[in-house]
């Protein structure tokens, strides 16, 4: 069950990287410990992901999370609907380099960003330690680790 359960969150989650702009479809809310130690979830547009072992997703190097996660490398992410919950604990990181960056750049995020090679982006890079999948249509929910997965 928990492998299929993990495959369609994954495919869930791979519908949301085809973002054109306009909604929430190609949204998830990211949570980060703040500046008092508090979570603080903030809706960010998803770049690319494989499955749920991890999800990128960009922002400017001047933003409050680039400074969270500067102090705190520890994060969530949040995908709700009606019909699911994907909810995903794990560690983020700060990509700059620019290869990288290119790769993962969606020209929707000219808008915000400019331009790819622009030093005021950057990617963010979840990886998923554990996980909690609830899929309403199927009626089932599952939790784990990723590490006990074979």
């Amino acid at each position: 069950m928990s492998k299929i359960a993990m495959e369609k969150a994954g495919e869930i989650i791979a519908s949301k990287t085809d973002y054109v702009g306009g909604g929430m479809e190609g949204f998830v809310v990211l949570n980060l410990i703040d500046e008092e130690g508090y979570p603080s979830g903030s809706a960010i547009t998803i770049s690319k992901a494989q499955g749920i072992e991890w999800v990128s997703m960009l922002t400017s190097m001047n933003s409050n999370k680039v400074r969270r996660i500067g102090k705190n490398s520890k994060a969530g992410l949040v995908f709700a609907s009606p019909e699911y919950n994907i909810s995903l604990v794990g560690t983020i990181e700060i990509i700059t380099d620019p290869t990288i960056r290119k790769d993962h750049w969606q020209d929707v995020m000219t808008e915000n960003h400019g331009s790819y090679d622009s030093p005021d982006y950057c990617m963010l890079l979840f990886k998923t330690n554990r996980y909690n999948i609830y899929l309403a249509n199927e009626g089932l929910e599952v939790q784990g680790r990723l590490s006990q997965i074979s």
